[in-house]
């Protein structure tokens, strides 16, 4: 498929363009994951592990997004914008 017919079936939004992009080596950029190991107290980690059951996650994944959340709430704090 040529760039313009792509672009034209992308920009009419008619169509599901999944279909036609190679995905097997796409990478979100700034999102490259990076292991790190923090000590935290116990009572901590049973915390996190109770309101993870709650809501049906795991430990690492409420993690992520309470680190996220707060990041952006201080970043909206400071008048700075990150997606």
């Amino acid at each position: 498929m040529k760039a313009e017919d792509f672009d034209k079936k992308f920009d009419d939004g008619k169509e599901d363009i999944i279909d036609d992009l190679d995905l097997t080596s796409a990478r979100r950029v700034n999102y490259e994951q990076k292991r790190i190991n923090v000590d935290i107290p116990s009572w901590v980690i049973e915390s996190l592990d109770r309101e993870a059951a709650r809501i049906g996650v795991t430990r690492q994944s409420i993690i992520k997004v309470w680190l996220v959340e707060r990041l952006k709430a201080e970043a909206l704090d400071r008048g700075e914008s990150h997606t």
